[in-house]
């Protein structure tokens, strides 16, 4: 599907669609669990990455401002911090797919024969990043974070499709990733550090962590009224 395309779609269609896999998301055992010590009110303008360089960052906050860009319907991956939980999730078990099989041979498969490579997800960025940018400095003569929105979704679109050729890697694959991972950050519970505020959760409608619906079993198509609850408490 055409990322352009997508992007011209109804926003609300996409995160309807989106919000399937919110209950897997938001208790995945691939996802880093911080500590209770780490605060999870993260100010995305502080924050330093771990795990992406300063180059690396600029492109992940350009690339999922463009994936989920605030509107008149809800708030964008940066306001919800999105790109900080894909910084934490590569030193997880996810980033260095610990829990995969990643044995050669590596063959070109449909994608329900599994991963098809030896770069594990960390690597994938690290070098998905690095092949957009050389691609973008020598179609543009600018980075990826410099270039118009427009310029940056035919870009993600280019990606997306496999229309960009890398030497060492799918360019479908790093983009799978990049989506995926920006759709998690973005509908995962806050202890995952995205979804700041449970701000994508009140947009949906989207309970959370409550413990117990029984008393509104009997009220089938009525408007459930109570906000969010994150697995830590937090109220919306």
């Amino acid at each position: 599907m055409n990322i352009k395309k997508t992007l011209n779609n109804s926003r609300r269609k996409f995160l309807k669609e989106a919000t399937i896999a919110i209950s897997v998301v938001a208790m995945a055992p691939n996802l880093v669990i911080p500590t209770l010590a780490q605060p999870l009110d993260i100010d995305l303008g502080e924050y330093k990455p771990s795990y992406f360089s300063a180059n690396e960052w600029a492109f992940i906050l350009a690339a999922t401002d463009r994936l989920i860009p605030a509107d008149a319907t809800g708030p964008g991956a940066l306001d919800t911090n999105v790109p900080v939980f894909i910084d934490k999730q590569m030193q997880g078990r996810f980033g260095n797919a610990l829990d995969w099989y990643m044995q050669p041979p590596f063959l070109s498969a449909k994608p329900e024969m599994g991963y098809q490579s030896s770069l594990t997800p960390a690597q994938t960025y690290r070098q998905g990043i690095k092949a957009t940018e050389d691609y973008c400095h020598q179609t543009y003569q600018k980075s990826f974070a410099e270039l118009s929105d427009s310029e940056k979704d035919m870009v993600l679109s280019q990606l997306q499709l496999g229309e960009i050729q890398f030497s060492d890697l799918s360019s479908m694959q790093f983009f799978s990733f990049l989506l995926q991972n920006t759709k998690e950050g973005y509908f995962a519970d806050p202890i995952h550090s995205g979804n700041k505020n449970l701000a994508s959760w009140k947009m949906i409608g989207f309970p959370g962590a409550r413990a117990s619906f029984k008393e509104w079993v009997a009220y089938p198509n009525v408007e459930y009224p109570l906000g969010p609850v994150s697995i830590e408490g937090e109220r919306g």
